[in-house]
């Protein structure tokens, strides 16, 4: 048997409701990069604005994103072991969120970088919860350690696509690259409680997640980094960044959904042959 075909085989043990729930995830995680996102709304390329950022902009970039994340991570800890009810086809509230951090960066566009410090923290914990209620929506349990710092992982995952080496996989390689941190970590929160939120192996994850969203973040600032871009454009800077990271949170915990049910294996197998199947 070919490949195409064992793997068309595996894909067959998905229901075609769940095949459809998958190739759905799939076009989420391999949706354009913020960049070209970004420069639909600015009309001109990220890297042309990247490339005109100071030195000391990307060192505040780094230090804000630091800031936002650990912001993050208390939030994370705050709620672990607290059960949240979830009700019958409960839909996350991605439009509230959006609206929330176009407030946010209708501010950033009146100030500019100087607001960065200030809106960045606010910014990313909405889209902190918006993840989890993402998350929330697919079943998983809030309450759990893995699941909160698969919400975190979220900030980290950035997008694959096409273009890419390894396409078909690119998505379970972004996340095989995590997962070791996240597995230390969660098993340190597990043995020695919330008190181990300074552990190493916690402080490893937070900068592993926070050197890849630190890109998303530059690419962000840039596109802020137009004179006069305004209050409006700010807004639309930040409604893009939010739609961006909602859509790689529904192809995630979409996944792990199917993978609850399937097994990792078939998910996978699927998930690569998804192109090559008719639809559904």
């Amino acid at each position: 048997m070919d490949p195409i075909s064992s793997e068309s085989s595996e894909a067959e043990t998905l229901s075609p409701d769940d095949l459809n729930a998958l190739r759905r995830a799939k076009h989420e995680l391999e949706s354009p990069a913020l960049a070209m996102k970004l420069a639909g709304i600015v009309g001109s390329p990220i890297e042309k604005l990247l490339a005109k950022i100071p030195a000391a902009a990307n060192e505040k970039v780094n230090d804000a994103t630091q800031a936002a994340l650990r912001k993050c991570l208390q939030i994370a800890l705050r709620t672990l072991g607290r059960a949240v009810p979830l009700a019958a086809n409960d839909k996350p509230s991605n439009l509230l969120h959006k609206f929330a951090v176009a407030t946010t960066g209708a501010a950033g566009g009146a100030f500019g970088m100087l607001a960065l410090p200030v809106e960045l923290p606010v910014t990313t914990t909405l889209m902190f919860r918006s993840i989890c209620d993402i998350a929330r929506s697919e079943g998983e349990d809030l309450a759990s350690i893995d699941t909160q710092l698969q919400c975190l992982t979220v900030l980290g995952m950035g997008s694959t696509s096409k273009a890419d080496d390894d396409a078909d996989y690119g998505y379970f390689i972004m996340r095989g690259a995590l997962a070791q941190a996240v597995s230390k970590a969660s098993s340190e929160i597990a043995s020695k409680g919330f008190t181990s939120h300074g552990s190493a192996a916690l402080l490893r994850l937070l900068n592993t997640i926070a050197s890849r969203f630190s890109v998303q973040v530059s690419e962000q600032v840039a596109a802020k980094s137009i004179p006069a871009i305004g209050a409006v454009l700010g807004a639309m800077v930040n409604t893009v960044f939010m739609d961006h990271f909602q859509h790689i949170a529904h192809g995630h915990f979409t996944v792990r959904r199917l993978e609850r049910r399937y097994g990792l294996d078939a998910v996978q197998a699927a998930y690569q042959a998804i192109d090559a199947l008719p639809g559904v």
